[in-house]
């Protein structure tokens, strides 16, 4: 079989199960006693195993196998939990990761993990019972299985009668696997057929579904009607490879007369099966019935897995036709002719329905960044000695895939760095009469055309004074400048490139580089990052982000002949400035916007516009932006309108324009240049 068309689906589907493993791992340790969580990991752990073993990858097959084995000693009460035991889970689990991005990036998926594998044997030995103990436990166990009868529909109990009367025997086989079996469904699949050959398989426990989604343990049970002997069909399945044992017994007339009366009495008594099933220890696997599962395999249903390259090539023509969709809309201004302006408005109205599928169907929730935190946090408190409980809210929150690439590393150095800096120790926390565990808040939600992501401690806070002093040394400000900071201004110099208050460089922080990649990062998304911290009570950072980063509403403006493009998402208004109204202010043009004293940006000499005139002008036309707190107006020689465009980079030659962030191809054919406005504020 050619396992090259299946390595896509692999690739996803393990690292689902390896998230699933590690999110549920976190889970545990808060809930030891939750046998529920265990099975859950047995699961995923599990069909990441067959998985493996399927397309050919055995080093993974066997790490999953050993951590299966502890899993199982876990589930069986043979293994307490404990933080210790946890942590070489959790290492196994990133062993199997690295293993998965080897085999991602076209490697063999092979690493040494002699060390886990040893660590993960002496837990499975120090933790279980002997193995003839087991061994005992699992026959014994088997004989129970072979007496206690299946419960018979009415149907099924007339097929085995009528059987019975043409002479045909009915039999009950109990088939159990080997221990370390890989491919259960397989092996089911091959006893099925064996049987089928030699007879009428009429029932099973579990049922086939399940079997195939190896929704069972070692064993199962199986009720045929055939004419062979009870003999030769224990040999014919014994044959099949990897099958362990079967147990085979005669089911007659007088047995489900037998069993019926055994169900009457018990269906009388105070305490019924279906009581004491519930409550039993679950077994591994979910219940099929239960909502949660339910759900899952009607969504699954609903939904294909898309590779991204063919989103990015939609998307790509898509942005084409908003470019010849602006191209029609201008020639039919022109024209002016009633046919052709209803035809583009129609068109118009349906691409604007296609454009919002198509950024939909590029939008992903932030968990897919968010759900690896709770690992991250759990190991930092670890290495750093400290209590901290992680609180993650909109993780459904959705942005544009290109931003979910991007973001993941900002926000792993702002948790860091709240967890290095912000959260103190618990003896501090409770001198300070705080609880010792220490909080980390992640929060994401929508709010008009932007997503916002606020992650907030409640640590130390920033020290405003000390970090004015290190800024003051490193040259950062002036002192002039430093007496004039807000609070909010001085919490922001932390972002500044080379900035640490650490007092010693360790392996998380100190060196003075990440909160300034954060903030170039976020910058360059379109976005912005602000800071409040109260001394003593903790920090937020605010990180705002647009939706999507393709297609974006401008301002369009013009200057002397050239037009270029103001994102919507950066402007207050539009006003018109009287010249009397201008004022000076340490050598720099402002105006009184709102009681505000916001400085005036002359875009023609920005961008060094070639002028006809040098008339001044009575009024000027401004566009007011805004940075987070800070504002500029943007003085422009006319507004022309509000415009979809298409935003496209300036290619490798031109990387460093100031203030321009990309062009647009307009309706006409010109390309308009798009003004970066977070470069102008200053």
């Amino acid at each position: 079989m050619e396992m090259s068309q299946y390595l896509e689906v692999f690739i996803e589907e393990s690292k689902e199960n390896l998230q699933a493993c590690n999110e549920q791992l976190l889970e545990l340790e808060k809930s030891p006693d939750n046998l529920s969580i265990v099975n859950e990991i047995f699961r995923a752990a599990h069909t990441l195993k067959g998985m493996s073993a399927t397309m050919g990858y055995e080093d993974l097959a066997n790490l999953t196998h050993k951590m299966e084995n502890v899993l199982d000693g876990i589930r069986n009460e043979k293994i307490r939990v404990s933080p210790e035991i946890l942590d070489v889970v959790f290492k196994s689990v990133d062993d199997l990761e690295e293993m998965v991005l080897s085999i991602s990036n076209g490697g063999d998926g092979k690493k040494d993990v002699t060390e886990v594998v040893t660590l993960l044997q002496a837990i499975e030995n120090g933790g279980s019972i002997s193995s003839s103990q087991s061994l005992a436990q699992k026959e014994s166990a088997a004989a129970v299985a072979m007496d206690a009868s299946i419960n018979y529909e009415a149907f099924e109990q007339t097929v085995i009668e009528q059987s019975y009367e043409q002479g045909m025997h009915c039999f009950e086989l109990s088939v159990s696997l080997r221990e370390d079996c890989l491919l259960k469904a397989a092996r089911v699949y091959m006893v099925f057929e064996v049987l089928e050959k030699i007879g009428e398989v009429i029932k099973s426990v579990p049922t086939v579904d399940k079997l195939e989604e190896e929704q069972f343990d070692q064993s199962f049970t199986v009720t045929i009607v055939t004419n062979e002997s009870s003999i030769d069909i224990e040999k014919k399945v014994l044959n099949v490879s990897e099958v362990e044992r079967v147990g085979v017994t005669e089911i007659t007339p007088e047995t489900l007369q037998n069993q019926n009366a055994i169900h009457k009495i018990e269906e009388q008594k105070p305490e019924s099966k279906e009581v004491i099933a519930s409550q039993e220890k679950p077994v591994k696997g979910k219940d099929s019935n239960s909502p949660k599962e339910s759900t899952r395999s009607t969504s699954s249903n609903k939904t294909i897995r898309v590779n991204i390259e063919r989103l990015d090539i939609l998307m790509n023509l898509f942005e084409e036709l908003v470019i010849d969709r602006g191209r029609l809309e201008q020639i039919s201004k022109d024209l002016n002719n009633a046919e052709l302006n209803d035809t583009v408005e129609k068109m118009t109205r349906i691409s604007g329905d296609l454009q919002n599928i198509i950024l939909n169907m590029r939008m992903v929730p932030v968990e897919t960044v968010f759900n690896r935190f709770p690992r991250m946090v759990r190991q930092l408190a670890r290495d750093l000695d400290k209590k901290i409980n992680i609180e993650i809210i909109g993780a459904e929150t959705e942005l544009d895939r290109t931003v979910i690439d991007e973001i993941g590393d900002p926000l792993v150095h702002l948790i860091r760095n709240a967890i290095d800096h912000g959260i103190e120790k618990p003896e501090i926390r409770l001198k300070k009469g705080k609880t010792e565990e220490g909080t980390v808040k992640l929060k994401a939600y929508h709010s008009g055309n932007h997503v916002f992501i606020e992650l907030e401690d409640d640590g130390a806070g920033i020290n405003k004074q000390r970090v004015l002093e290190k800024a003051i040394q490193k040259g950062i400000v002036s002192e002039e400048t430093a007496i004039t900071l807000t609070d909010r201004q001085i919490s922001e110099l932390i972002l500044a490139s080379g900035f640490s208050t650490a007092e010693q460089i360790s392996d998380i922080s100190g060196r003075g580089v990440g909160l300034d990649v954060v903030k170039a990062t976020i910058e360059s998304l379109g976005g912005s990052i602000t800071i409040d911290s109260t001394e003593g009570q903790g920090s937020l950072f605010s990180i705002q982000l647009p939706l999507t980063l393709s297609i974006i509403s401008v301002m369009l403006v013009e200057i002397a002949k050239e037009k270029y493009a103001v994102p919507l998402s950066s402007i207050i208004e539009t006003a018109i400035v009287k010249k009397d109204e201008i004022m000076k202010a340490h050598n720099q043009k402002v105006i009184d916007f709102r009681g505000k004293v916001v400085p005036l940006v002359f875009l023609e000499d920005v961008f060094e516009v070639p002028k006809e005139t040098t008339d001044e002008e009575e009024f000027y036309s401004t566009v007011i932006v805004r940075k987070g707190e800070k504002m500029a107006g943007l003085v422009v020689d006319s507004f022309i309108g509000q415009q979809e465009i298409v935003l496209k980079s300036l290619g490798n030659y031109l990387t460093d324009v100031f203030a321009i962030s990309g062009a647009t191809i307009l309706g006409d054919g010109q390309v308009a240049l798009i003004v970066d406005c977070n470069a102008l504020i200053k």
